[in-house]
């Protein structure tokens, strides 16, 4: 598959980036539990990422994969998931397009909720914007409850200020109900 192909040395960046503005973050979060076409759900994400460039999304900070149990059925495929921080000229509606291009370039169909899937791309932030957007939710209305997000997030920016809940990053990632499980691989 062409998509594979593609450059896939994104650095993975646990250091903060100085010239990010946390109030300003657009933040990307990645998952996978369905391989496709890709040796495995790393590789898939890698591709993914390598992407993102061609569609007019920057990776300027990003998590290291993290693993959890599929939720809400354990009996699905483990998640591998990551966090990004990106830049781009795209309104917030023009960057879910785009996120919606690329997973459906890796072979992503939406049918049941929560069903294993090639590529899930959310976007759980978009500076300090916060409502609903024409049907887009700012932040992501579930994103704080999540570990296997915010676990990733506070990886790299563990002082990012959740914009609804003014919750921190790293404090959301202990408390988070869902994912208990999420952990770093190596």
């Amino acid at each position: 598959m062409e998509i594979g192909s593609e450059n896939m040395d994104v650095p993975v960046s646990v250091e903060m980036d100085d010239a990010v503005d946390l109030d300003e973050a657009v933040i990307v979060a990645l998952g996978c539990n369905d391989k496709g076409a890709w040796r495995d759900c790393r590789e898939a994400l890698e591709a993914a990422l390598a992407r993102f460039r061609s569609e007019g999304v920057d990776v300027v900070m990003r998590s290291s994969w993290w693993r959890s149990a599929a939720w809400p059925d354990p009996d699905d495929p483990p998640f591998l998931n990551g966090v990004v921080v990106v830049r781009t000229a795209h309104d917030p509606h023009a960057l879910m397009a785009a996120l919606g291009r690329i997973e459906e370039a890796f072979g992503r169909r939406r049918s049941l909720a929560n069903a294993p899937r090639t590529l899930d791309l959310d976007l759980i932030a978009y500076g300090r914007l916060t409502g609903d957007l024409d049907g887009l939710i700012l932040p992501h209305p579930r994103a704080a409850e999540r570990k296997f997000v915010m676990g990733p997030l506070a990886e790299i920016a563990p002082d990012w200020i959740e914009p609804v809940s003014g919750g921190r990053a790293a404090d959301l990632a202990r408390a988070a109900p869902i994912g208990i499980d999420a952990h770093p691989q190596g």
